[in-house]
């Protein structure tokens, strides 16, 4: 029935709110965060749906060396190795994709996926395996590719995985479209996740990406640190402390000598954290000494 014939008008849809909510044309991100936030409390959208429109957001401005997977930590298979030497390395690392390495550390040959070794175990080892015919094209980006760039280069190529590499050109890691999804989403995690790993990623630059959820024993056995955890499990916990409320991006703070930059967090918690150095002298407003 017309709306104009009954005198009812259609209820707006969400996005319709959003709309007249930011209408004022906010100047810069931090007044369009702010302008989403306040929507958020007149309940135009939920809390899950804020933290998926920040997400969004910090995606375009995270870099893909503030997420990716070091190359310590990569699980990696040889060229020149047979399927029953690296068989229980797939099985037990859980992960579909493989970088697989030629001579060297540094040298990415292609992508085996684990699929691809199903038709040869099927068949009992009967034909020879051919790693070579069977490697999938790698591509490889810079730790400096931003992430929503990296995102739609994924879904335009249809890869899931991409090879890390710094500025010499050497392998520093490997990032996956899981990795910059969870950053809109949050932590998707599986029956193959191990909740203590990655949670301390070093960079080619003497610097490292620390999540909020770190353990304070693990943190200070990492870094030589002394933080106390008689108040506070987590570092996030005791670098939220500092700052007296939730912070945002881009903020910084020096504790005990330890400069942290924020990297992500939203209206509901602190997500990832930069350690820019370990030796900084004391300069910030909120150092606690």
């Amino acid at each position: 029935m017309n709306t104009e014939q009954n005198g009812s008008s259609a209820k707006p849809s969400w996005l319709d709110r959003l709309g007249q909510a930011i209408s004022s044309e906010p100047q810069d991100r931090e007044q369009l965060v702010e302008l989403l936030r306040d929507a958020e409390q007149r309940n135009l959208f939920d809390a899950n749906a804020l933290g998926m429109l920040e997400g969004v957001l910090q995606v375009a401005e995270l870099q893909v060396r503030d997420i990716m997977i070091p190359r310590p930590q990569m699980t990696v298979v040889e060229r020149d190795a047979l399927p029953e030497e690296f068989v229980t390395t797939v099985i037990d690392s859980g992960h579909s994709r493989f970088p697989v390495l030629g001579e060297h550390r540094d040298e990415v040959v292609g992508i085996l996926l684990a699929k691809d070794l199903l038709g040869y175990f099927a068949r009992s080892g009967e034909q020879k395996f051919s790693m070579r015919d069977t490697l999938r094209p790698a591509i490889f980006v810079p730790e400096s590719k931003r992430l929503n760039v990296l995102l739609q280069e994924f879904r335009a190529s249809r890869n899931h995985m991409a090879i890390v590499v710094d500025e010499y050109g050497g392998v520093a890691g490997l990032v996956t479209i899981e990795d910059v999804i969870e950053q809109i989403v949050g932590e998707i995690d599986d029956e193959h996740d191990v909740g203590e790993e990655r949670l301390i990623l070093a960079h080619s630059n003497g610097e490292y990406t620390v999540k909020a959820r770190t353990p304070i024993e693990d943190f200070n056995e990492h870094f030589h640190t002394r933080f106390s955890d008689a108040d506070f499990d987590t570092i996030g916990g005791r670098v939220v402390h500092a700052f007296g409320r939730l912070p945002k991006r881009g903020e910084t703070v020096v504790l005990e000598r330890v400069h942290f930059l924020v990297l992500r967090s939203d209206k509901r918690r602190l997500h990832l954290l930069r350690v820019l150095s370990v030796d900084a002298e004391p300069d910030s407003e909120l150092n606690d000494g």
